[in-house]
């Protein structure tokens, strides 16, 4: 039997929902309009940033960026096109390959960070208050914990340490 969402959860799901769509919609405007680089492109970049020598092996970027391998595959292709990742094959799984930001795209990423992370302190923090940032992250991360249940998946979405000096997302 199907659990209808109640008109307090009905309200709720669709004030998330808008306000999700809302937010990644500017983002990725702003990043385009200022930086020419969509936000999909800025997270590839960000994971390589955070990663030991700038690289991860494409499988892991995938994970990381959530995204599924075809699509990261093309993304890559678009960032290898304007030199800022370069393709390597994995030296202990010649079938395996590695994705490296190049200096140039820690350049570019350099670059847009500052007016990313303007927009997202403007569009999301701004407008809450200590409280509701803390509750956002524990709610954020209660449901990344529902989806993904793997602690080493789990670290990458919700945000934990990096293992390099990254570039702010």
């Amino acid at each position: 039997m199907t659990r209808w969402l109640d008109p307090e959860e009905q309200q709720t799901w669709r004030a998330f929902l808008g306000a999700t769509q809302l937010v990644f919609e500017q983002l990725d405007r702003e990043l385009q309009r200022d930086s020419s680089i969509p936000h999909g492109y800025y997270e590839i970049l960000v994971r390589l940033s955070e990663a030991p020598e700038r690289s991860l092996r494409m499988s892991a970027l995938a994970d990381r960026s959530q995204s599924s391998r075809s699509r990261l595959s093309h993304a890559v292709a678009r960032l290898e096109d304007k030199g800022w990742v370069r393709r390597e094959t994995c030296a202990s799984d010649k079938r395996g390959q590695i994705a490296r930001l190049t200096d140039q795209g820690f350049a570019a990423l350099a670059a847009a960070a500052p007016g990313h992370v303007a927009g997202v302190r403007r569009h999301v923090f701004d407008p809450l208050t200590p409280d509701q940032v803390r509750q956002l992250r524990e709610i954020s991360t209660r449901l990344v914990e529902a989806l993904q249940p793997e602690p080493e998946c789990l670290a990458t979405v919700v945000g934990q340490a990096p293992t390099a000096s990254p570039v702010p997302s």
